[in-house]
């Protein structure tokens, strides 16, 4: 099968890998129709991460193809949506619903699934079919579900968003854009987004938004105060993963009030004296996407909620490349990948 693998920093190459395989009973494979490149991607070609020869991608949607002796409520035929954490849906982390803290956890990355085919480990706990072949529209939705859904729904619930809330978010990449579907779907109040990028503030005010907030950093923080009457905000999703995202986070919410984070951290430390006197709730880290799946997949499939809208650049796999560089230079917001 063809597969992107990323060599070096900036290399990634579209080329012949081994297809997969069945190797554990609670195993599936998948035929992908559709998946993508994440911002996430982006962190290792652009050399920040130290990764070479790794197969790339983590979000996918398909049909299935074949299941393990041990898959019971995956058959062949199904269209199904996975999270980008493979997890067995049934330990006591699971339960408690973070999936992607599961005691099985297989991090998907390590499979790549910028390719024609997946294995998907843990199919039964990981994988959820939709009630029937969606129509060709829906599936670039049910493919952002897979993770910058589900990633930006898990922040605004860490946040708390919700009715008569006012919610901030740093971060108008996909993430932060979905956090602010999540945010209105939840009932926020208000949506206030940090952008300087006129196609995401546009897209930001179509999922929800009410104000932008172009300036970053202290000065953004004092925008965001004049604005809350000198409070800040109840919630606030971080989205971006670096030290001053954080800082302008935590120093974006009110005392009392709730930072959910699902940016990839990347150097990032707290100075324990700020946060000790902020008063501010901190909760974040992975998404466990399979917790909202089902939920989200509904809305998806009623036609509620539109969120492939993130998806502004649609290219064949074999140029997964360009969408890489599109991504890097904000030429797109999300690039989706045909097999």
């Amino acid at each position: 099968m063809r597969g992107a693998v990323l060599y070096a920093p900036g290399d990634v190459r579209v080329e012949e890998r081994a297809d997969p395989e069945i190797i554990e009973p609670t195993d599936a494979v998948i035929r992908l129709t559709a998946t993508c490149v994440c911002g996430s991607d982006l962190w290792p070609w652009r050399g920040v991460d130290e990764v070479r020869d790794q197969p790339m991608g983590h979000e996918y949607v398909g049909v299935v193809e074949q299941v393990g002796d041990e898959v019971k409520n995956i058959k062949v035929g199904d269209f199904v949506v996975g999270s980008f954490f493979a997890s067995d849906n049934t330990c006591e982390i699971c339960q408690a619903g973070y999936q992607s803290r599961c005691v099985h956890a297989e991090l998907m990355n390590n499979i790549g699934t910028q390719a024609q085919r997946a294995r998907v480990p843990l199919a039964d706990g990981t994988l959820v079919a939709t009630p029937g072949m969606p129509e060709p529209d829906l599936i670039p939705s049910f493919l952002a579900a897979s993770d910058v859904l589900g990633t930006g729904w898990f922040a605004a619930v860490a946040a708390e968003a919700g009715p008569g809330k006012t919610v901030a978010v740093v971060g108008d990449g996909a993430v932060g854009l979905l956090g602010v579907l999540a945010a209105k779907q939840l009932g926020a109040e208000r949506i206030v987004v940090f952008s300087r990028h006129r196609d995401r503030q546009e897209l930001a005010v179509e999922f929800g938004a009410t104000d932008i907030i172009t300036e970053r950093g202290d000065e953004g923080v004092a925008k965001l105060k004049e604005l809350t009457g000198g409070l800040g905000a109840h919630s606030v999703i971080e989205a971006v993963g670096t030290q001053e995202s954080m800082m302008q986070a935590i120093r974006s919410t009110r005392p009392g009030g709730h930072v959910g984070y699902v940016g990839v951290s990347h150097g990032v430390e707290l100075p324990g004296e700020e946060l000790f006197f902020s008063g501010v709730h901190l909760h974040g880290g992975p998404a466990p996407v399979r917790r909202f799946l089902p939920e989200l997949m509904r809305l998806i499939w009623d036609r509620k909620i539109n969120p492939g809208k993130v998806f502004d650049l649609e290219l064949p796999l074999e140029e997964a490349a360009e969408g890489y560089r599109a991504m890097d230079e904000r030429r797109a917001i999300k690039v989706l990948l045909r097999p």
